[in-house]
């Protein structure tokens, strides 16, 4: 379970990415706008199929320790799939991804609504950014995918691209600026896609252009995962001239071997990845790359595991991401000659303990040097480089604090404020 937040009356349970975090939110205000009470929200993630187990797993708790209120599924799992979901006796009502955030959904009595989500043109206006809970705001500015990796069912769950106008983008982040916020990331499901059906098809790095230069009390921009292949040379560039922009791209990797690449339908090869590194460091030379990595794809090879093995040193992939394999219903992959199970997760373990050991040599390299960083709720803030900070000083939440580095706990850094800080 990623998050639970509560209510007296009406729960919210979310699993999966920042996305459902965003809606999650606009899902209890419609639904309590709309009147909804003694009820439970489950936002559900398909991307593996452990997400799925995980989260039926979690309705039939709910159902044992609630006997009595009614709980709604909802979320890309149930977009997929809705009939396994309806079919559930632990389950009242099940909702689609579009339903799930209209009023309308949750004042009907109707068990079954799930419209044709590849239908969907309205873009991501009508969402709020992530606040509950966060001391980043997470700005969604894109939504769905039109690209069809063999091993995702995503973009069934969250039909095609459409984006948020850069208007309205630099509305929403001016309003979160007023509000006390130091630190925005830009969120999507295929966030390099932004504009792309737009007039005039603008890039990502045009965005991030005009909203800083918009947008000048920002004092932070941050952007969640990216599509190697389609990071343009405006967002290159501001690498190098705007410090806002924080040096951390996390970038969606998948593979190292220019065949298995090919077989998972990606757009980037290996050499792809290297180029963009280099490229980016020429521009931003501290900068530190994370990235997403599937160990044990159907047909990968010992060869081909090691091609990605060695991409993380590299490359310099620092904060990994790492899922075995999991085979989706319905997508070219699960159809290919299967990893055994075990394999994968001994080949996902080499990959974690590889970005651990990473992780722990970019935090070595801070020790000493002075940071910034943007405080959370539990006491700890996180670098430019997405470095996590404890400091010896207790800060509020969403504060912009400039620290010494003074040491290391284990995956955490350790700092003192500066005197400027202190004083």
């Amino acid at each position: 379970m990623a998050d639970a937040a509560h209510a007296r009356t009406l729960d919210v349970v979310t699993f999966g990415c920042r996305l459902n975090a965003v809606e999650s939110a606009m899902m209890r205000e419609a639904a309590a706008t709309a009147g909804l009470s003694d009820a439970i929200l489950v936002n559900t993630c398909a991307v593996t199929a452990e997400a799925e187990r995980q989260a039926r797993q979690t309705v039939r708790k709910l159902r044992r320790a609630h006997p009595g209120r009614q709980i709604i599924v909802t979320g890309c799992a149930v977009q997929i799939n809705p009939a396994t979901w309806s079919t559930m006796p632990e389950v009242d009502r099940v909702l689609g991804n579009a339903e799930k955030l209209t009023q309308e959904a949750y004042r009907t009595g109707t068990r079954i609504q799930v419209g044709d989500i590849m239908q969907a043109r309205e873009d991501a206006t009508s969402l709020p950014p992530d606040l509950a809970g966060h001391s980043r705001a997470f700005l969604q500015v894109q939504t769905g995918c039109d690209h069809r990796c063999t091993f995702c069912v995503i973009p069934f769950g969250r039909g095609p691209s459409r984006s948020v106008p850069a208007g309205d983008v630099v509305s929403r982040a001016k309003g979160l600026v007023d509000a006390g916020y130091n630190e925005i990331v830009l969120t999507g499901v295929d966030l390099t896609a932004w504009g792309a059906e737009l007039p005039g098809r603008p890039t990502l790095g045009a965005l991030c252009r005009r909203l800083l230069r918009l947008v000048p009390a920002l004092p932070r921009l941050r952007l969640s995962s990216l599509d190697p292949v389609e990071v343009d040379d405006t967002l290159l560039g501001l690498l190098g001239d705007e410090p806002r922009l924080m040096p951390h791209l996390h970038l969606s990797v998948q593979a190292g071997n220019d065949l298995v690449l090919k077989r998972m339908k990606r757009r980037h090869g290996r050499d792809d990845v290297l180029r963009l590194a280099e490229r980016a460091r020429a521009r931003r030379p501290d900068i530190v790359f994370g990235a997403d990595l599937i160990a044990g794809f159907p047909t990968e090879s010992d060869a081909m595991f090691d091609d990605t093995l060695r991409l993380v040193d590299e490359t310099g992939l620092t904060w990994l991401h790492v899922f075995p394999y999991s085979a989706r219903y319905g997508t070219p992959a699960a159809r290919m000659p299967q990893v055994p199970a075990e394999l994968r997760r001994t080949r996902a373990a080499a990959l974690r303990a590889a970005g651990t050991r990473r992780a722990q040599a970019l935090l070595e390299s801070l020790v000493g040097q002075r940071a910034s960083i943007v405080m959370e709720r539990d006491g700890t803030g996180y670098t430019e480089h997405f470095a996590r900070v404890r400091p010896t000083q207790a800060f509020a939440p969403r504060a912009l604090v400039e620290i010494e580095v003074t040491g290391m706990e284990q995956s955490m850094l350790t700092g003192r404020p500066t005197q400027r800080e202190a004083a």
